[in-house]
Formats: C-alpha cells, structure tokens, sequence
C-alpha cells in the first residue's frame, strides 16, 4: 500500500517470480500500445497450479485467508467463463446461480438497483434546475432591473442581456471551475458516497438560498455554490454507478443519470406551470424547487454500499469483497470479481504508475491508453454542447415568446419539450448495451441536424399564421425525441468507463468540466447569439455543429458496451492512427456498400480481435502463447 493510501501491486509481483512479472509489465505496455487491438484476459494462460499459487499470496497479502478456498473457485471462474461448468470444485448452487447469471441479465441483488436510482435521482437537480431558471427568466430579470435585453433599443440592452446569461451560467461556472476539479480530492478522502454525500448538501441548501436573494448578484453567487454541488455530483455518480453495476448492463445503469436529468427537467417544467401564476414570488418558487430532489439523496446515500473498486485502491480488501457481497448474489460472484479486478489493476498500475493529484491530471494528456479515453470523453461531451440541447432546456421559453407565444403558453411548449425529452430517453435503457454507445451517436447526431434546421426555417412562417409556433414547437419535439436515446445518455455513462480507476474521478472531473464549462459559455451567450443571428440563424448554426460532432465521433470514439471497466484498458490501446486508418478506410466504405448501395453480402472486418476467456471466447486448453520477457519488454 502507498503512502497516500493507494493501490500498490509491489509486494505482489515481487513474490510471485519472473515469468508472472514479465507477463504483467508485457501487459501493461499492451495498454498503452495495443497495436493489434487485442482485447486479453490477463488469468486466460496463467496454469492451474501457478494460478492457485497466485491466489494463496494474494488472499494472505489481503487478509483473505479464509477466503481462500472461494477466492480459488472465484479465480478459476474468471480465467474461462464460458467453462465455468468444467470446474470441477464449484458446487451445484454455484453452477446453478452462474447460470442463471448468464441467462438473466436484469436479474440482481436489491441492494444494486438501490444504489443506481438513489443515486440518479441527485441528476434530477440538474434538470430541475435548468427549466427552474428557464422559466425563472420571463421574470426575475425585470425585478432585478435586467429586463430589457429582448427589448430592441432599449437602454443597457446589451448589458442586460449579458447578465441574464451570466445568472443562468452561474452553476455551470462553479462546475467547471470549482466541483469538477475538488471531485478528485474529495473522493480520496471521503469515498464516492462521502462526496455524493457533501455535493447533495449544496444541492439542498442553495437553491433555497437562491429563491431569497434581493439582487442578481446574490442570486448568481447562490448559483456558483450550486455549481460546486453539480460539478461533485456530476463527477462522482456516474462512476460510482459505473463501478458497481455489471459490464453486461453497466451501460443501461449508469444511463439512469440522465433518466433521471430528464425526468427532472420535466418536473421543473411542472413545477414552472403549477406556480406560474403566483405573481411576484412565481420566479423565486421555481428557482427554490430544485433542492426537492436532493433530499433523497441526502438521507439515503449512506444506505449504499461503497464502490468495490473504491476500496481495492485503497487496499482494503476485506470490505471490497463485502461490497460486492451486497451486489451480487452469492460469493463465488462476488470472489470471482475482486481477483479478476485485483489482476487488471496490476496491469493498470504497471501502465501508469504511481502519481500525486497534479501528475494525474498531466497524465490525462501524456500517457497513451489515458490520453485516448480523454479525447473520446472531451468528444462526446463537447458534443452535448454543440448539438443545442441546451439552447433549448435553457431557453426554451424564450424561443417559444420569441416565435409568437404568450409567457403562458411558452410554458406550455417548454413542458411538451420536458416530457419528449423523458419519454424518449427509455428506449437507450435497451439499446445502450446492444447498439452501443457508438452507434447510437453515429445515427442520432444526423437526425438532430435536420430537424434543428427546420425547427429554424419555421421562423419564416408568418407569425400571424397558427402554423408558426404549432411546426417550430413539432421540429424541436423532433429534435428532442432523436437526442433523448442518443447524446442524452451517452456522455456521462461513457466518460465514466473510460478512465483506468488510478485516474478516474480527476478524468471524469476533466469530463464533467468539460461539458458545463461549454455549458456555461453557451448560457451566457445564447442571449447575444438570438439577437444577433436571429432565431434561424442560431438553429441554423447548431445544425452544423451537429455535423462537426458527428464527424468528431466518427474518428475518436470507440465502443465500449458490454466489456469490464478493466477490459477497456486493452480498446483504449489501440494508438488513435490504428482506429481512425480503421474506420476511414474499412468502416465507412463498408457501410457506404451496404447501406447506400445495398450489397448484403458485404462483411467487415472487426477491429479488435478477442484473447481466450474475453466475449464468451473459451480458454484453449492446447494453446501455447509466447510470453514477453522482462529484457524483452524493456527493450521496446
């Protein structure tokens, strides 16, 4: 164990001797230089004998010696799943509940959906307060003296405007600035719920502030504090998530986050319409209402168990194995994890080292297999900005007044758009972990493109026409149904899996930093952008920044369903050239054949090729695969 705390896999591979050491370190330099995209199951060649050895060290360096005989049966599981029924050792109730295991994916303990929907209903906030504020806007600017920034010619116009947006960026600012950077430090020292724990605090506490304060300045540092909060929050639940839910539906789990992101923009919109006629205080209301959803998470959080993967770095084992007791069924699951964790995290560590917190997040940019989940989690992040969800979560009643609607009936429209946005985000709960990440970006960005453009050439129907407001409102709705299973819950699920665990909260924070700093920019700008585009010009301008995205995702975003948080070590090793010579030279010319020119013969070569004991692969018992020796390593 480390100074600070941190995993330490020295002791380990000092003891069990050459050949394991050097297949290690071969393994570790694979993840940063996957040239061959080999996806490997580091247990898959080890021999029976050398592997029971291996784990009787481990279970006495952990303080698991009386683990030790599950720990075995755990071990031989996680070298060929899909022969586990050819261990001889494991019993009958075992067998059965492996394969119920695999024939049952939905089916788990209590205790981890427990965690994942406690845990994304705190992204509620983040909705809520976004159609909170968005409502909020038809009125706190003027009793703030800031409301003439629609007002064409206006005194201070310009400057009203500006400061409209800087209120409504206020949490994004405290984000990006401020949580998302604190995440790292804080999950070192209190754990994912610790953190989770303290960001429901301010999510609880400042929208109440928010909903006293007396001048927009109050308001706006009431909504940095919120910020702190949400940057905490959204650094550090979707990891949690991430590392304790299963690989094979890790992916539908963690998109509960933004489930839960959209269901609370549709409450907010409730919340707006149910208050909107209550006059003066309407605004303070609607801003104050964000905390409801915060509570929950406050008195619960501590009901969940803590993350596994969270203990075993800080090498404590013992309460690692009895987290996952609590998500899975029964111990021959919950040993079978910890070891094949505990041996991809040697791996880890041999490909990245030790670091303090300030090497960490230079690491996001130097080290290879690291730099590569980076760009893919700026990407997609990035992309949540550039496709206009948020022109629309955060301004939605201003471009319905702005094409014709009373602030009554904008409201109206805004909550039509909350409950698209909710409904259609349930399909992804199926498609997330069979279409995958990738693929449900690749086809969702081209659709958000045209329909924002015809959402903008809308504009051009007479407003005197019903059909002005009625086809701006469909378009967007359109816009909305096509984002909600698409960018709307891969960001945040994806940037969780991409980080090895060594640099995953700074990495997330690096992530979730990214998306609201954008945010923020975006929320103080829009203001200036309507009135100096108009509103076609600003749908049109979205509209092609949807293509830019798409094209971005296309080169640097790789699939990342149904393989371990650890297995992705081995996709995110494949150098950045490899990928994109892949998907430019044998991917698109592929799908151009097979989809416009309709060859159904057509086959494509898969970029990753599956090392025994990887994807339901067996172990061949035959083979002999060369080991990379240390001198061997050194020497590359």
């Amino acid at each position: 164990m480390g100074k600070d705390g941190e995993f330490d896999d020295t002791v380990h591979e000092e003891t069990i001797g050459g050949g394991r050491r050097a297949t290690i370190a071969s393994l570790g330099h694979n993840v940063n230089r996957n040239v061959e995209a080999k996806i490997s199951n580091p247990l898959a060649d080890i021999p029976h004998d050398t592997l029971m050895r291996d784990v009787e060290q481990f279970a006495e360096e952990k303080g698991l010696t009386d683990l030790t005989d599950v720990l075995k049966r755990g071990a031989l599981v996680a070298q060929d799943p899909a022969r586990y029924e050819r261990i001889e050792t494991l019993t009958v109730e075992e067998r059965e509940r492996l394969s119920f295991e695999a024939t049952h994916r939905w089916k788990h303990p209590a205790a981890l959906y427990f965690t994942i929907i406690l845990c994304s209903i705190g992204a509620a906030v983040q909705g809520w307060d976004q159609t909170g504020s968005n409502g909020a806007n038809l009125s706190f600017p003027v009793y703030f003296g800031i409301g003439n920034g629609d007002t064409v010619g206006a005194p201070h116009q310009v400057r009203d405007s500006w400061l409209v947006g800087l209120v409504n960026s206020g949490p994004y600012i405290g984000s990006a600035f401020i949580g998302c950077w604190i995440s790292d430090v804080c999950n070192n020292y209190l754990g994912r719920r610790g953190t989770i724990f303290l960001a429901a605090l301010f999510c609880v506490l400042t929208p109440i502030g928010g909903a006293f304060t007396q001048t927009w300045e109050e308001l706006f540092v009431t909504r940095l504090l919120l910020g702190i909060g949400m940057g905490l929050k959204g650094a550090t639940v979707p990891i949690f998530a991430a590392e304790n839910a299963p690989a094979k539906i890790r992916g539908a789990l963690v998109m509960s986050w933004q489930m839960w992101t959209a269901f609370g923009i549709f409450l907010g919109f409730c919340a707006n319409l149910a208050v909107a006629d209550a006059g003066r205080i309407a605004w303070r209301l609607q801003i104050g209402s964000a905390f409801i959803p915060a509570v929950p998470l406050l008195l619960g959080i501590y009901f969940c168990p803590e993350s596994p993967r969270w203990y075993m770095k800080k090498n404590r084992y013992r309460e690692a194995y009895n987290s996952l007791l609590k998500l899975r069924f029964v111990p021959i699951q919950a040993a079978r994890d910890l070891y094949y964790i505990h041996t991809q995290l040697q791996i880890e560590a041999a490909a990245v080292g030790k670091s303090n917190y300030v090497s960490r997040f230079v690491e996001l940019f130097t080290i290879p297999r690291v730099r590569r989940g980076t760009l893919a989690s700026f990407t997609v992040m990035i992309a949540q900005q550039m496709c206009g969800i948020n022109i629309i979560a955060f301004y939605s009643s201003t471009v319905f007044k702005e094409a014709g609607a009373s602030p009554k009936t904008a409201l109206v429209a805004s909550f039509g758009f909350g409950l698209v946005n909710f409904v259609f985000a349930w399909p992804a709960i199926w498609t997330i972990d069979t279409w995958g990440r990738r693929t449900l970006l690749l086809f969702t960005f081209p659709q958000m493109a045209w329909s924002l453009l015809a959402a903008g050439f809308c504009f051009y129907i007479p407003e005197s026409s019903k059909a002005h407001l009625g086809m701006v409102a469909f378009f967007i709705y359109i816009f909305a149904a096509f984002y909600s299973p698409g960018e709307g819950p891969v960001p945040f699920t994806y940037s969780a899996e991409v980080f090895p665990l060594s640099h995953r909260e700074v990495g997330m924070g690096w992530a979730v930093a990214t998306c609201l700093f954008w945010a923020a920019v975006l929320s103080i700008s829009f203001p200036a952008i309507l009135t100096a585009f108009t509103s076609v010009g600003a749908f049109g301008f979205y509209a092609g920044l949807n293509v830019v995205a798409f094209v971005m995702i296309f080169l640097t975003v790789p699939e990342t369903k149904q393989r371990t948080l650890e297995e992705l070590d081995y996709v995110f090793g494949v150098p950045s050239r490899v990928f994109m010579k892949y998907q430019v030279f044998e991917a698109l010319p592929w799908w151009f054949r097979r989809y416009v020119l309709f060859r159904k013969g057509e086959t494509l070569r898969s970029l990753y090729k599956f090392d025994a004991g990887i994807g339901g692969i067996p172990v061949d018992e035959n083979s002999s695969d060369e080991k990379v020796s240390t001198e061997q390593f050194k020497s590359t």
